[in-house]
């Protein structure tokens, strides 16, 4: 970027307005243009300031986040952060907010937080960067036909963080109800995954669980790592289950894209399926690319479809995306490669 990312930063609480403009005004790229403690401030200072990035804080007085934008997103779209809290109900109103078309969600700081807010700029350098700003239509329950999709017998592994919540949202509506066992790893904070698996198992076929420690994979079921403490594996060849491993971040990320797919290339090898979506960084790059070698089918979100074209471009240039697709047209091609064969399985 050549110049700074403009921030206006929008939350109720004067300590948490300033602890987020320290925060961003610590990185030479970015620069908190104004202040807002309401929506009406806010509105005002859009108009006045025309910021690149504005971060929203979900609960505010007279009209909440969830409100303003989608009056953002239909009147002016641009790439909006959420800040939420780490409650069940925060997390709800931040899945809401990433289906209207926030860029992110970012958590606000806990007691004894070492280091409150610590992607929060990198999150806005990427917005900034992005071309986000876009109503996005909440998607309803669809119920996926099954008579003509026979489930073979590979394992499907999906990888995503930044905008993974609209893209996994359209992969998984595409899925039957006896759909492929299936293995997520989405960049999310604790709690807010219990919520989101919470929210895909309402509006798609097959049953979707945040993932326990012992899990059997079955078919008809999607497996969602939980958020913050530990990785996701898949474990156990004759019996493959999901194993929850408490290890430090890898990339940055707890639970990591690379810690699964290097799992299922090592379990699984040719009867397995890995699709890396949207987000930013290289996080499941190198592990698709073990999965590939190992003989998996790999796919790879294309850029114009991904919010932020990080982890599929690394992937991709490294050699670990075997195609290309836009996000329309993966859920369908998972099938079509899971699907078991006409004279046996696979």
């Amino acid at each position: 970027m050549t110049m700074p990312a403009r921030v206006l930063v929008v939350d109720d609480s004067p300590t948490m307005r300033g602890l987020i403009t320290a925060v961003l005004n610590s990185d030479p790229e970015v620069n908190v243009v104004g202040q807002a403690g309401d929506a009406h401030e806010a509105r005002a200072a859009i108009k006045q300031l025309n910021p690149d990035v504005v971060t929203l804080d979900i609960e505010m007085p007279n009209m909440n986040g969830l409100e303003f934008l989608e009056k953002i997103m239909r009147l002016r779209p641009m790439p909006v952060i959420m800040v939420s809290t780490m409650t069940h109900q925060g997390a709800n109103a931040t899945l809401a907010a990433l289906e209207i078309g926030a860029f992110d969600c970012v958590s606000k700081p806990v007691p004894g937080d070492a280091r409150p807010f610590y992607d929060l700029a990198e999150k806005v350098k990427a917005a900034a960067r992005s071309k986000r700003g876009r109503m996005v239509t909440a998607p309803q329950p669809v119920l996926a036909p099954t008579a003509e999709y026979r489930v073979g017998r590979k394992v499907v592994a999906i990888g995503s963080s930044t905008g993974g919540v609209e893209a996994l949202i359209a992969v998984l509506q595409k899925f039957p109800r006896n759909c492929p066992p299936t293995v997520i790893t989405q960049h999310m904070p604790p709690t807010f995954t219990k919520s989101f698996a919470e929210r895909l198992n309402r509006i798609c076929a097959p049953v979707v669980q945040e993932a326990t420690d012992g899990a059997r994979l079955e078919i008809g079921k999607i497996y969602l790592a939980p958020g913050g403490e530990r990785h996701l594996q898949v474990v156990n060849p004759s019996a493959p289950s999901c194993r929850l491993v408490e290890r430090d971040p890898v990339n940055g990320h707890r639970p990591s894209v690379d810690v699964l797919f290097e799992s299922v290339a090592e379990l699984a090898g040719r009867n397995a399926v890995g699709v890396i979506l949207t987000g930013m960084g290289r996080d499941g790059a190198s592990g698709l690319l073990k999965m590939r070698s190992a003989g998996a089918r790999t796919i790879g979100q294309n850029e114009k479809t991904c919010v932020v074209y990080g982890m599929p471009r690394v992937a991709h240039d490294i050699g670990a995306v075997e195609q290309q697709l836009p996000l329309g047209a993966i859920g369908e091609e998972i099938l079509k490669l899971t699907a078991a064969r006409k004279e046996g399985t696979e």
